[in-house]
Formats: C-alpha cells, sequence, structure tokens
C-alpha cells in the first residue's frame, strides 16, 4: 500500500535530476528540456512549451475533441453548460483573438477581476496562450485593494464582468474596477467588461469595450497559434496577502507548473484523462488556478466550475447534488464548506439520500481540518477524507497522503507525509531539527520543486527573505511537528496571516486600518477559532484620551477594514478596552488575547507588564456580543 510512495519519495530525494526529467515527459514541449534544474533558470532550463497548448490543443489533435473538458453548474443563476475540448479550443481562441486585437502579447500583464463563470477560465488560458501573464484578483476585494495589484503588476488590460453573484446577493463589479482606476497610479489601456444579465456595467468611452462586441467583431480573425515560451518565463502572477499590508506576486513560471500539476493529478488524486475532478474553490485563489483550470485540463480530465455556496445554494445537498450529477471521481473542498454542511445538516440527510456517485476521494484543504469534522465526514460518506498542506507560494501539495500512489494512510489532525519532491524539517530557533513530536517551525529544503515560486513580482528581496532565517531552508510561516511515524502536523500560524474560511488574510493589515481611524491609540487584530470558518479576525481597540464612548470605536473599526479590504475580510466584532496586555518592553501579548477569547487555559505570562489587564479583558469580553 506505501511501495509505490516511498520508491516515489526516495527517488524524488536521491535522484532528483532524473525523477522530474522523467515526470516532464507527461508534457508537450517546443523544445525539451535536458536537464532538470539550473541553479539561475531553475526547472528544465532552455527548454520551451505553452501551457494553453497543453491544456487544450493536444487533447483535440490526440482525437478527445468530444470529450468533456469543462462542466459549468452555477445553482445561482440555474445554469448548466458541459464544454468539451474541441468547444473549449473555439472560446480560448476567440477570447486570444480579441486580446491581441487589443494589442497584447507576451509578456505584457493582463488583470482579471471576474467571478466564476466560463469566460474567466478562457480569458486565463487565452493569456496563456499568447505567453501574456496573468493576474486574477478575487472579486470580493475592494477598490483599493484592487488598485495596489494594478500598480505592482502594471497591466495592459482589465478584464472584468458586470457583476458576481455571493449567494443571494448581486456584487456590481464595474464600479468597483472604476474606482480601482482611480485610486492606482498606473493607469490601464484598456478594460473589457462583460454584461451579465444580472446587471449592466456602464464603459467609459475610448478605454473600455464591451466584451460581446468585440469577440464579435474578431470572430473572423483566425485562432492565435501558441506562443512558446521558456520554461522560466512566467504563467501567471497572484497576490497573496503580507504582513505588511502590501500585497506579494507570488510568481509561477510555466514549465515547472506544468509538470509538477500533471504529476500531482496522477499521484496525488488519481485523475486521468476522462476523469471528472472537482475544487469547489474559487479562480481568485491558488486552489482554483491550480486545480479548477490548469491540473485537471493538463491531464485531459474535464474540471467541475462551481458558481455558488456549500449551503443555501438552494439547500446543504448543493455539493452530493454535484458530485452525483456529473459523476465526480474526486472532490476537494475547504473544511470551512464542511463545517457549514454540517452545522445546516447534521445528522447528513442530503447526503445520505443523495449519495456520493463515483465519487472515491475526497480532499480537503486551505486551513486546519479539525479531527472532529473529518471524522463526521468520513462516517457519513464511507469515503476516505484527507487531509493535505499547500501553500500559494508553493502551487500544489507539499503534505498529503499519494492516494493516485495508492496511500491511503491517514491520521485525523495530520496533512499526512511529505509529497515527493518535498523534503521537510522542524527547525528550533537555532535551526536545529527538533525531536520527533515537538513543535518548531516547519521548514522545506532548497531547492522548492518544480511548480513553486522562485521569486516575487518586483521583490525578489522579499522572496529572499523567506530562506533568510534558516539558511538552505524554505521558512513556511507554520509552526507543527513530526510524529515518531512520520505524519507531519501543521498547527498554526508563526506571524499575523491566518486562514478565514481558506482565504489568507492579514491581522497586521487590519491592524494598519483600525489604528488610522481617528480616536483609536492602539490597537490588536487577532485569529479567533471559529466553528464554521476556522477562524476569524476579532479586533481589539485602546480609545485615546478625551474620547467620550470608547464603544463607538467598534463599529468604525468593522466599517473601516470592510471599506478598505470588503467583506471577505470577515470583521464582524471588536471590542473597546481600556488596554492591551503587554509585556514590559511593550510587546503586544497576542497569542494572550487568542486564548482569552477562545476561551482556552492560560497561565498569565511573567513578562506582563500589568496583570490587571487580563481581569479587565475577561469583563469586556464576558458582557460583550459581537457587532
Amino acid at each position: 500500500m506505501t511501495e509505490a510512495y516511498t520508491t516515489a519519495w526516495r527517488n524524488s530525494v536521491g535522484d532528483t535530476e532524473a525523477f522530474w526529467l522523467d515526470a516532464a515527459r507527461a508534457i508537450d514541449w517546443s523544445a525539451a528540456p535536458q536537464r532538470a534544474f539550473d541553479e539561475t533558470r531553475g526547472w528544465f532550463p532552455e527548454a520551451t512549451l505553452n501551457t494553453c497548448h497543453n491544456a487544450v490543443d493536444r487533447h483535440v489533435a490526440a482525437g478527445r475533441g468530444e470529450s468533456k473538458a469543462l462542466i459549468y453548474d452555477s445553482p445561482v443563476t440555474g445554469t448548466k453548460r458541459t464544454y468539451t475540448y474541441a468547444q473549449l479550443f473555439e472560446e480560448v481562441g476567440r477570447v486570444a483573438a480579441m486580446l491581441r486585437a487589443l494589442g497584447t502579447g507576451k509578456g505584457d500583464r493582463v488583470v482579471i477581476y471576474m467571478p466564476m463563470i466560463p469566460e474567466t477560465v478562457f480569458a486565463m488560458l487565452a493569456c496563456a496562450r499568447l505567453g501574456a501573464i496573468h493576474s486574477v484578483v478575487f472579486g470580493g476585494f475592494a477598490p483599493l485593494e484592487l488598485a495596489k495589484r494594478i500598480d505592482d503588476a502594471t497591466p495592459k488590460l482589465v478584464l472584468t464582468a458586470s457583476c458576481g453573484i455571493e449567494g443571494a446577493r448581486t456584487i456590481a463589479y464595474k464600479p468597483l474596477v472604476d474606482e480601482a482606476l482611480r485610486l492606482a497610479d498606473h493607469q490601464v489601456q484598456h478594460v473589457v467588461l462583460l454584461q451579465r444579465p444580472q446587471v449592466t456595467g456602464t464603459l467609459e468611452a475610448g478605454r473600455d469595450f464591451d466584451w460581446q462586441a468585440l469577440r464579435t467583431a474578431t470572430l473572423a480573425e483566425p485562432v492565435p497559434a501558441p506562443v512558446a515560451v521558456a520554461a522560466d518565463d512566467p504563467l501567471y502572477v497572484l497576490y497573496t496577502s503580507g504582513t505588511t499590508g502590501t500585497p506579494k506576486g507570488v510568481v509561477r513560471e510555466n514549465g515547472g507548473h506544468a509538470v509538477a500539476l500533471a504529476w500531482s493529478m496522477a499521484n496525488i488524486f488519481g485523475i486521468g484523462a476522462g476523469d471528472v475532478f472537482w475544487a469547489a474553490s474559487d479562480v481568485g485563489w491558488v486552489v482554483g488556478h491550480s486545480y479548477i483550470v490548469y491540473a485537471p485540463l493538463l491531464v485531459g480530465a474535464a474540471t467541475v466550475l462551481f458558481e455558488g455556496k456549500p449551503v443555501g445554494t438552494p439547500d446543504p445537498g448543493t455539493f452530493w447534488r454535484i458530485i452525483a450529477e456529473h459523476g465526480v471521481k474526486t472532490f476537494f473542498t475547504a473544511p470551512t464548506a464542511i463545517r457549514a454542511v454540517r452545522k445546516e445538516d447534521p445528522d447528513a440527510t442530503f447526503l445520505r439520500t443523495i449519495g456520493t456517485g463515483q465519487c472515491q476521494a475526497i480532499f480537503l484543504a486551505g486551513e486546519r481540518a479539525d479531527p472532529d469534522t473529518i471524522g463526521w465526514l468520513e462516517a457519513q460518506s464511507g469515503l476516505p477524507v484527507i487531509d493535505h498542506w499547500w501553500q500559494t507560494e508553493l502551487g500544489w501539495p507539499a503534505i498529503a497522503s499519494c492516494a493516485g500512489l495508492g496511500d491511503l494512510r491517514r491520521k485525523r489532525g495530520s496533512a499526512g507525509f511529505p509529497v515527493p519532491g518535498y523534503r521537510f524539517a522542524v527547525l528550533d530557533e537555532a535551526g536545529q531539527a527538533v525531536p520527533a513530536g515537538q513543535s518548531g517551525a516547519i521548514t522545506i529544503a532548497a531547492p522548492l520543486p518544480p511548480g513553486a515560486f522562485r521569486t516575487l513580482w518586483n521583490n525578489h528581496a522579499g522572496y529572499s527573505k523567506n530562506f533568510a532565517t534558516f539558511p538552505g531552508w524554505y521558512e513556511t510561516g507554520d509552526a507543527g511537528f513530526i510524529d515518531e511515524e512520520g505524519f507531519l502536523h501543521i498547527m498554526g500560524r508563526t506571524d499575523d496571516i491566518i486562514n478565514v474560511a481558506g482565504h489568507r488574510l492579514s491581522t497586521g493589515q487590519m491592524e494598519q486600518i483600525v489604528a488610522a481611524i481617528d480616536g483609536v491609540a492602539e490597537c490588536a487584530v487577532i485569529g479567533a477559532d471559529d466553528p464554521i470558518k476556522g477562524m476569524v479576525p476579532v479586533a481589539f481597540v485602546v480609545a485615546r484620551a478625551g474620547i467620550a464612548d470608547p464603544a463607538t470605536l467598534e463599529a468604525a473599526a468593522i466599517r473601516a477594514v470592510r471599506a478598505e479590504l470588503g467583506a471577505v475580510a470577515a470583521l464582524k466584532t471588536a471590542h473597546a478596552v481600556p488596554q492591551l496586555p503587554k509585556t514590559r518592553s511593550g510587546k503586544i501579548l497576542r497569542n494572550l488575547l487568542r486564548k482569552i477569547v477562545n476561551g482556552e487555559d492560560f497561565v498569565t505570562p511573567p513578562t506582563i507588564d500589568d496583570p490587571a489587564v487580563v481581569v479587565q479583558l475577561q469583563a469586556v469580553l464576558g458582557r460583550h456580543e459581537p457587532v
């Protein structure tokens, strides 16, 4: 059961060159790689390829044009649509012709601010086809956050839709884009707007184009041929939260990305040509990039694009309906989604009624999966539920049970074993490996495997900081341990990044926003445990002298964070407190705040400046209701 995994992992670290050159055979290359790795150019130096060709064209050329490629299921609009590989080729080609007509070519950046609709997938693949670099921004982000990304990526175009649909709410996107462009220093040449029937967006003369009109105007143009790019040329830039509030642009390179994702589909998820795979995420996040758009198509599978929610669209049986109806073989979602389903349907009535069809395994990621949720889902579904761990920076799983290799070993509370290609160590502050079972900093040996980032956009110094604390090792920012059986356990962040319903958000960035509110003397934002979302931010504010009613700062803090970061920030609770717990040197004891909020047992640290603050906090939290 474990032999194939053990052999693969040993080969991946024992003869890395041979292992990844063999994996690279799964990809069509314009110029095939002769070497796997070079210190300067990274993975597959001198090799060239086109990712769109690998995801679309080659399957059509192989005679699989009538096979399913993209299954769009939107309960919020009542729409279901399936695209074959031949149809996907045509749709991607038409968008590529549109982009080329607007002067987009190799190396140009294109920001995509769109919802979970097929045109978003077409746009991403069209950029890849032209050798352009896409940067998808989640539609829930506020204009200022979008403006920051526009200024950093300096795109030629912004592609957007007139609205997104969040459950029962319709969110107009075009006003947000217009405001972002007003705030940004960089000015794009054009905006292309896809009108959806729920909301109509306004076009700005001379700058904006209607998507459908542009498509019609370029229908006579031939589908642009795939542009060969170097393996180390960027495919996309995806921004993730930085601890300072400045977004970090993770750069994903074409060659390593294609090889790693194709390998992962077969060997981790057990998916190949003709299978149906569903990652219930959003294309604005790394899971959507890797496992909605690229990985399934690279191996010739069908991918499900879902526009809806786990509950309320229309009920907690939505997941099981889609799995059964579309013949999903492997399902991937976040623990938050399963907790939401369980909350609405604790007896799993919908699951037992609908069933799970042909599904063989359920994978969870995006945040730590608590053992109770895994136990409930395994008991109710009868399927193996596999927690696994990775990051935006890595681009694909680093810790998992490799089901595709026949390894279903799992332990609740652990994300599994190192995926082939990754070598982990748990280090103490001195950089020494700690004994089994002892917690420390989770690190990965350099160089990181194919598919992982090798730089940040316009910020290589920021990238290098990830390797500065422990030379030769990538500092993941997570703490945890490896137990005696070799299972890795990720226990929490070592910085101020928290996972809210799978969304990676910076409490430090929220603190900057709250601190700027008139009347706030100081503040702290921590991540508190939440039974549904995993974690939620909670703010503490200390009023300046002279503020008549400090409680007014609570609502002000919530409004300010939501105005700047959008509803995705999920800040709903703020507490006005007389003072914050600090060490004698002035450091805020955030871990103590977290334990008090979570109702955990704690010992007042001997380094605290004023022990009376703890009593004050408990009194405030005892009477306080969420805003």
